[in-house]
């Protein structure tokens, strides 16, 4: 089982990456790797990172795990719950098209399970999702490289004739493939988030951890709108408020009606160097999902925990503004909009914003 609060297991098919943002600058793969790496039982991790100011840094070389990583789903018929790549990124630019098919043909192969697909790269995403062909799927793998034969493979992708116990043929995009989107702060959701709604998915989501700023996902940058959209324009229906959708009775088929975010994750740093997350802005989140019927999952407040006032003792404490600027000494939190924190760490700081557990995912 996962520890991650929003799966129930992880698989790593492929290993290593490389940072590209902000939300890199702490990642807990990382630290991981690198203490892999220098274990005899995992040298398939040796050399995927390297120290730097006495911290572990991604490398950029990537590899894909043994044959028994790569179709470790398709050994577990029990519907699962699945995150791709908690150790990488699969669309990290060293990862090769061929990998990324092989993972795409064990999900195609494995309809029982659902796939959460996270990436800081949404160009190669939406490239590779608008292009991928179940006939390309079909030859991803070698004869003899599955746990089931050529003509299953064919026959599953519908290029062979079935047998009347097989599934359904799958069709593109893959309804049990989740896409999203880590994005950290409103940049970083300006310049992933529409290129994620522009790409071929049955659902979206975006993962807002580490949280290091002020995010507001109400927006139609890019055209869409991201939180609402009507789903399933079908014929005359009343519109959820999207761009061009209104709430009175109309009928359209074009993008105006095309859905925005299935799903919303926010969580807070985690980790040596962790940077605190203001609760202000864990709660605009919460109740932009709440006014647009979108799912919200809060996973964690991190390493630092809110508090009202500074603790006795020797803890860590520190106070930032709304901005995430440090709150000046000589000025009470609470004067600029500020809040103070205390270094609990991720298990002691919980995951209860304002005293509740948000754990809705889609579906």
């Amino acid at each position: 089982m996962s520890k991650i609060e929003w799966t129930e297991r992880s698989w790593n098919p492929i290993i290593g990456c490389a940072i590209v943002s902000p939300g890199c600058t702490n990642c807990y793969a990382m630290r991981m790797a690198h203490r892999l790496g220098q274990n005899p039982m995992t040298p398939d991790y040796a050399g995927l990172t390297r120290v730097v100011n006495d911290k572990p840094v991604w490398t950029g070389e990537v590899r894909l795990a043994g044959h028994d990583a790569l179709t470790a789903p398709m050994k577990r018929r029990t519907p699962t719950i699945w995150f791709v790549n908690s150790m990488s990124d699969l669309f990290a630019d060293a990862v090769e098209d061929a990998w990324i098919d092989a993972v795409f043909a064990v999900m195609a192969l494995t309809p029982q399970h659902t796939y959460q697909v996270l990436t800081k790269r949404p160009d190669r995403m939406r490239d590779y999702a608008s292009h991928v062909s179940l006939e390309r799927l079909a030859t991803a793998f070698g004869q003899g490289a599955l746990p089931i034969t050529r003509n299953d493979v064919y026959r599953a992708f519908g290029m062979a004739e079935k047998f009347s116990y097989d599934p359904p043929t799958p069709r593109l995009p893959l309804r049990n493939v989740w896409l999203g989107v880590s994005a950290e702060d409103q940049r970083r959701a300006d310049e992933r988030i529409p290129i994620l709604l522009d790409t071929p998915a049955q659902t979206r989501f975006v993962s807002i951890e580490p949280m290091l700023g002020r995010i507001s996902l109400v927006s139609d940058l890019g055209g869409i709108q991201w939180m609402g959209g009507q789903r399933g324009c079908g014929g005359t229906h009343v519109g959820t408020g999207a761009t061009g959708c209104p709430r009175t009775p109309h009928h359209h088929h074009d993008a105006r009606c095309r859905p925005g975010l299935d799903w919303v994750i926010v969580g807070g740093e985690s980790g040596p160097g962790a940077r605190p997350m203001h609760p202000d802005w864990a709660r605009q989140l919460r109740n932009e999902c709440s006014a647009a019927g979108v799912p919200f999952f809060f996973k964690q407040w991190g390493e630092w925990e809110p508090r009202g006032t500074w603790e006795p003792g020797p803890r860590r404490q520190r106070a930032i503004m709304l901005d995430g600027a440090p709150v000046p000494d000589d000025i009470t939190p609470q004067d600029v909009g500020g809040h103070r924190f205390v270094r609990t760490g991720k298990k002691a700081a919980g995951r209860l914003l304002d005293g509740v557990q948000h754990d809705c995912m889609p579906g």
